[in-house]
């Protein structure tokens, strides 16, 4: 296999999960149940990996409408409980209107999706 094609698997496999993840998250923030900030901002359009960068900023200093506990995986075999804020749709509406990275790529994101979300 030469680089050109592992290339372009790579590609197509990216593009699968961030289809894949799109998609569970507008199925999950269509049920109105709170859902985690890096869901509310796929749904809203941002791509999952910037999604994930900025999810724990977004929701810093932001009170949670509602919590709830899963397990992450640490080094090894260990895994730790740890607790998850979730939002309304309202709560992430009016966050999403304030709320901008100090990069200029990914705020550009974010207005773009607060525009798409208010209109």
């Amino acid at each position: 296999m030469n680089a050109a094609t592992r290339t372009r698997r790579a590609t197509l496999r990216t593009r699968a999960a961030h289809t894949r993840t799109t998609r569970r998250a507008h199925r999950a923030t269509n049920t109105g149940q709170p859902q985690p900030a890096r869901t509310h901002l796929i749904a809203a359009g941002i791509p999952p990996t910037t999604a994930k960068r900025y999810a724990a900023a977004f929701s810093r200093g932001l009170t949670a409408d509602a919590a709830r506990t899963t397990k992450i995986k640490l080094k090894g075999r260990t895994r730790k409980t740890t607790q998850i804020k979730l939002y309304t749709a309202t709560t992430f509406a009016h966050r999403l209107a304030t709320y901008r990275p100090r990069d200029i790529t990914a705020a550009r994101l974010f207005e773009q999706a607060a525009h798409r979300l208010a209109a």
